[in-house]
C-alpha cells in the first residue's frame, strides 16, 4: 500500500481527500465500528499498516561516520603522498602521513558521533499516548499503535496522535503551528470541508502532531504514520538532496589547485633535473620532496580542530553542530530564512491594547477603575472563556487556548483577579464558540440580576449592539466609529475580539443570534516579538545578511511582526503563497530579490523560496521550528532547528539545532562562524605560504644546479612537527573584532582572498631566497652539506615562528595582537622550538633527520634573516590595509 493509501476500504485515497468525503463514506472506508476495534482487528490492522510512526533513518554507524572522513579531497592527495614514499620504501616518511590521516578520521569521528547523540537526546519532547474505542471502552495505549479504524478521544492539551477525522465535537480548538506557521488556534468541527481546502481551512481534520487547545472530540483515525500530512512531508524532505556547504566547495577548489600545483611542480623538477644530466634515481628522490612540501600534510587536522572549536563554542551558546562544515557556513551566509511562530515571537499571544468608547488602554497603565467601561470589557474577556491560569514562581502558567489565557493576563494586569471574577459572577451556562456563530458566551448571575456576556469577531459583535458603554452608561452606538477603531487595530496586525454583554430575565436563555447587547470593547493582541530579536536582527543586516521571514501566517500579521523588528519598511509588500503559485522560477528570483516577508507558505511554497534564492547566488540559511519548515531546513545551506518546540522532523532535517529556541543565538552563532572561518584562513594562509617556501627553496637551489637544500624527511618534519603544531594552535584565534561588521564572503570567493595569495607570493620569495642565503652561506663557509641543510632547516623553524605572529590575522598588526589571548598558540610556538632543538642534539633524530647541532654564529645569522618575514609582512598590511577590508557581495536590505 503506498505512502497516501493507509485505508482499509475498497481503494486507496489521498491523505488530502479525506476532509471532503461525508462521514459514511469515511467510516465505510476505515471500515469503522462505533463500538471500536475489537483488540484482534486492531492487532491485525497494526500487522497490516505498521506502527504509527513515518519511518525514521538510522543513524550512522560509527564505522560509517568514521569511513565518511576519508572522503576529501586533501585526505585523497594524503594518500597519494603516502603512495609515492611507500613506492619508495621511505617507511617512516609513509607512517607519519598515515598517521595524519588517521588522526584526522579519529577527530571527525568523535565530534559527529557526539552531534548526533545531543540532537537525539531531545526526541523525548513528543507526545507518546493516546485515548481509543476498544471494544465499546476507553483504552489508554501508546500512539504507534494506533491504526486505521480506530475511534480516538481528544481533550484539552493533548497532542493530536494520528490524521483523524472528526465524528463530535464541542468547543475544540486546535494549535496548528507545526504544519501551517499560524500561531492561533484553528476551531474545529464535523462537517464536509472543499475538496481544495488546504491543511488550514481542513476545519472537520485533526492532523498528527498538532496540539489541541480547548475543548473535547472524538473522531477515527483516516492515516498514520507515513500516511499523515506530517509523514508525506518527512518524506518530501528526505527525498531533497542536501547541497555541498560553502566550506565543502572551497576545500575542492583548493585540493584541486594544490593538485595542479603538486603535478606541475613535480614535472618540472624532474625534467630540469634530467636535462641538467643528474641520475634519475636522485631526481625521483627530489621530485618525492618537492611533493611533500606542496601537500599540506596538516591542513585536514587543521581544519577538523579549526571547526570542532567552533563547534565547542556554540554549543556553550546553546547552538549544537551536527556536521562540523556547517560552523562555517554559518559565517558565510548572505540571506537568513526565519519562521515567524516560535523563532522570530514567543508564540504566546498577548494583549497589546483595550479599546473602550471612554479611550484606549495599555497593559501596565494601572488597575481599572470600578464601574468603568474597561472593567467590564476585561470582565467578559474573562467570563465567556474556558482558559485556565496557574501562578507558579511568579510567572503565569497558561492551560487553553493562548487567545483565551492572553485575555485572562490581561485582566490581571489591570488589577481583576480572574478567579474572584469567575466567583462572583455564577455561571450559569456557556455557549461555545462555533464557527457559524463566530462568538463565544456565557450566561452569569451577578447580584441577583442574569446577565449575558459574548466574545468574537468585532464585526459579528458589533451586528449584536444597539448601545455602548460610556462612562458608566450607555448611549446609542455609532458603528462607524468603532469600526474605524477596529479596522486601525487590524491594520497592525493584531487580532481582535470584541466584547459586549447584556441583561436577561430570570430563566431566559439568549438567542443564538442576540440584539440589543451593549457593546463594551475590544482587545487587541499579537504574538509578540521574542526578546532580543530586534537587535538581533539589526545585527545581521548590519554584518550583510538579509534576514527573511517566511511564514504560514497571514500577510498582514506577519508583515506587523517584520516591520516591528525592521525586516519589512511601512511600504513593504508580502510574497504569498498564492502569488508564488502562478509565478515562473524566473519571476519568482527576480521577486525574492527584495521581498523580506513571504505569508501563506505551504512546505513548496517554501521550498521554491529557498531554491529563488540559492539560484541568485545566496547561501541561505533557514531557520523553523515545525514539521512544516523540513523541506526548507534540509535543502538550504543551513537548516536551523529549534530543539525545545521543534520537531523531531525539522531537528532530523537541521545542520544546526538551538538548545534555547532562541532567535538572537543565531546572531551569536553568525559570528562564531565567521571567526572559524578566519582562522580557517588564517590556518591555510599559515600552511600554503610555508610550503610554497619550500619549492621555491628547492625548486631555485635545482635551477642553480646546488645540492638539494632538505632533504624529504626533513620537509615532513618541518611540515608535521613544527609548524604542525603552530598551525593548529591558530584555530583557537579568538578572532577580530569586526568580523560583524564586514560583509558576507561571495561563494565564488575561495578559502585564500586575493590579497592572501598575494601575501602568499611574497612570503615564498623572502622565505626561499632567505633559506637559500643561509645554505649557501654555510657551504662557502665551508661547512659540511649535512650541516649546511640543518642551518636551512632551523632557519625555515624561526621563519615558522615569527610568520605564525603574521597569520593570527588577514588585517590586523601582530603588534597590536594581544599575546596571551590565545595562550594555546604562545605554548605551540615555544614547543615547536623546544622539539627542535632537542632533535638537534638527540642522536636518534640527528640520524633519522641527518642533521646536527648548530653553532653560535650560524644561530645570529638564522634569527637576523628570519625576523625580516614579520617586518616584510608588517609593511604589506600597513600597504594593503584599505582594500577588501570588508570583502563580499551580498549587502543587506531591510526591505
Amino acid at each position: 500500500m503506498s505512502p497516501r493509501s493507509n485505508g482499509t476500504g475498497s481503494g486507496p485515497i489521498s491523505a488530502d481527500a479525506w476532509h471532503a468525503l461525508d462521514e459514511e463514506a469515511v467510516l465505510a472506508r476505515v471500515d469503522s465500528p462505533e463500538a471500536g476495534l475489537d483488540p484482534g482487528e486492531a492487532a491485525a490492522r497494526l500487522a497490516r499498516h505498521g506502527e504509527n510512526a513515518f519511518p525514521e533513518p538510522e543513524p550512522p554507524g560509527p564505522l560509517i561516520i568514521f569511513a565518511r572522513q576519508f572522503m576529501s579531497p586533501l585526505i585523497y592527495i594524503l594518500v597519494v603522498a603516502a603512495g609515492v614514499t611507500a613506492l619508495l620504501e621511505e617507511w617512516i616518511d609513509t607512517g607519519i602521513i598515515f598517521a595524519v590521516v588517521l588522526l584526522n578520521a579519529i577527530i571527525g569521528l568523535a565530534q559527529e558521533s557526539g552531534a548526533e547523540r545531543a540532537v537525539r537526546s531531545l526526541s523525548a519532547l513528543l507526545s507518546h499516548k493516546a485515548v481509543a474505542i476498544r471494544g465499546g471502552q476507553p483504552v489508554h495505549l501508546e500512539s504507534r499503535l494506533l491504526v486505521p479504524g480506530d475511534r480516538v478521544l481528544l481533550e484539552s492539551g493533548v497532542r493530536v496522535p494520528a490524521d483523524i477525522r472528526l465524528l463530535d465535537a464541542n468547543s475544540l480548538l486546535i494549535e496548528e503551528a507545526i504544519l501551517t506557521g499560524e500561531s492561533t488556534a484553528a476551531a474545529k468541527h464535523p462537517g464536509i470541508a472543499p475538496g481544495d481546502a488546504p491543511v488550514g481551512d481542513q476545519f472537520n481534520m485533526a492532523r498528527a502532531g498538532t496540539i489541541v487547545r480547548s475543548g473535547r472530540a472524538s473522531g477515527v483515525v483516516v492515516a498514520t504514520g507515513a500516511a499523515t500530512a506530517v509523514g508525506q512531508i518527512a518524506e518530501t524532505m528526505r527525498r531533497e538532496k542536501t547541497p555541498a556547504t560553502p566550506l565543502q566547495q572551497r576545500l575542492g577548489r583548493l585540493a584541486a589547485l594544490i593538485g595542479i600545483v603538486v603535478a606541475v611542480v613535480s614535472v618540472l623538477s624532474f625534467a630540469i633535473g634530467i636535462y641538467q644530466g643528474n641520475p634519475g634515481s636522485e631526481m625521483l628522490k627530489v621530485t618525492v620532496a618537492l611533493a611533500v612540501s606542496a601537500t599540506p600534510e596538516g591542513l585536514p587536522v587543521a581544519f577538523t580542530i579549526t571547526l570542532a572549536i567552533g563547534v565547542r563554542r556554540m554549543a556553550n551558546r546553546k547552538a549544537i553542530i551536527r556536521h562540523l562544515p556547517a560552523v562555517e557556513t554559518l559565517g558565510s551566509t548572505t540571506v537568513i530564512g526565519s519562521d515567524k511562530t516560535g523563532t522570530l515571537t514567543q508564540n504566546e499571544m498577548t494583549v497589546l491594547e483595550v479599546w473602550t468608547a471612554d479611550g484606549s488602554h495599555r497593559p501596565g497603565e494601572g488597575v481599572a477603575p470600578q464601574g468603568s467601561s474597561l472593567e467590564l470589557t476585561l470582565i467578559a474577556g474573562v467570563l465567556a472563556n474556558e482558559a485556565r491560569l496557574s501562578r507558579e514562581n511568579d510567572t503565569w502558567v497558561p492551560e487553553g487556548d493562548p487567545t483565551e489565557t492572553a485575555l485572562l493576563v490581561a485582566a490581571e494586569t489591570f488589577g481583576i483577579d480572574h478567579v474572584e471574577t469567575r466567583t462572583a459572577y455564577q455561571p450559569v451556562f456557556d455557549v461555545p464558540f462555533e464557527p457559524e456563530l463566530r462568538y463565544s458566551g456565557s450566561v452569569r448571575e451577578f447580584a441577583g440580576a442574569r446577565l449575558f456576556f459574548v466574545k468574537g469577531a468585532p464585526e459579528r459583535i458589533l451586528e449584536m449592539c444597539d448601545t455602548i458603554q460610556i462612562d458608566g452608561h450607555r448611549e446609542p452606538v455609532e458603528r462607524g466609529t468603532v469600526q474605524a477603531a477596529t479596522d486601525e487595530a487590524a491594520a497592525g496586525g493584531l487580532r481582535v475580539l470584541a466584547m459586549a454583554y447584556g441583561a436577561l430575565g430570570q430563566g431566559e436563555e439568549p438567542s443564538r443570534d442576540p440584539t440589543g447587547l451593549t457593546y463594551l470593547g475590544f482587545e487587541a493582541m499579537m504574538d509578540p516579538a521574542r526578546e532580543g530579536v530586534l537587535e538581533a536582527v539589526r545585527g545581521c543586516q548590519q554584518a550583510g545578511i538579509r534576514v527573511v521571514m517566511i511564514t504560514g501566517d497571514h500577510a498582514s500579521t506577519a508583515l506587523a511582526i517584520a516591520r516591528q523588528l525592521g525586516i519589512a519598511h511601512e511600504a513593504s509588500a508580502a510574497v504569498q503563497g498564492r502569488d508564488i503559485e502562478q509565478m515562473s522560477d524566473d519571476e519568482l528570483s527576480e521577486r525574492m530579490k527584495t521581498a523580506t516577508v513571504c505569508a501563506r507558505m505551504s512546505p513548496d511554497h517554501k521550498l521554491r523560496v529557498v531554491q529563488a534564492l540559492q539560484r541568485e547566488g545566496n547561501v541561505v540559511a533557514v531557520t523553523g521550528d515545525g514539521v512544516n519548515d523540513a523541506p526548507a531546513l534540509r535543502v538550504a545551506d543551513l537548516g536551523v532547528a529549534m530543539g525545545l518546540s521543534g520537531t523531531d522532523v525539522a531537528r532530523e532535517a537541521a545542520d544546526m539545532v538551538l538548545a534555547d529556541d532562541n532567535f538572537v543565538s543565531i546572531y551569536a552563532a553568525v559570528s562564531q562562524g565567521r571567526v572559524t572561518f578566519d582562522n580557517i584562513r588564517n590556518v591555510t594562509f599559515f600552511l600554503l605560504s610555508t610550503g610554497a617556501a619550500e619549492i621555491v627553496l628547492i625548486l631555485t637551489a635545482l635551477v642553480l644546479g646546488w645540492e638539494t637544500p632538505l632533504l624529504a624527511a626533513q620537509l615532513l618534519w618541518l611540515n608535521l612537527v613544527t609548524n604542525g603544531v603552530q598551525d593548529v594552535a591558530l584555530a583557537f584565534e579568538p578572532g577580530d573584532g569586526d568580523v560583524l561588521r564586514r560583509r558576507p564572503r561571495a561563494r565564488s570567493e575561495g578559502i585564500l582572498s586575493r590579497l592572501l595569495w598575494e601575501r602568499v607570493l611574497l612570503t615564498a620569495t623572502i622565505m626561499g631566497a632567505g633559506t637559500l642565503l643561509l645554505f649557501h652561506w654555510e657551504l662557502d663557509s665551508g661547512q659540511p652539506l649535512d650541516y649546511a641543510r640543518s642551518v636551512a632547516l632551523t632557519g625555515l623553524v624561526v621563519f615558522e615562528v615569527f610568520h605564525v605572529g603574521n597569520s593570527r590575522s588577514e588585517y590586523v598588526s601582530a603588534f597590536r595582537k594581544n599575546v596571551f589571548s590565545n595562550r594555546f598558540l604562545l605554548v605551540a610556538t615555544f614547543a615547536a622550538v623546544s622539539v627542535h632543538l632537542t632533535a638537534l642534539y638527540l642522536p636518534a633524530t640527528q640520524y633519522i633527520l641527518r642533521i646536527e647541532p648548530i653553532g653560535l654564529e650560524s644561530w645570529m645569522r638564522i634569527v637576523a634573516v628570519g625576523s625580516s618575514i614579520l617586518v616584510a609582512i608588517e609593511l604589506h598590511k600597513l600597504l594593503r590595509r584599505g582594500r577588501a577590508r570588508h570583502p563580499g557581495a551580498h549587502p543587506a536590505s531591510s526591505g
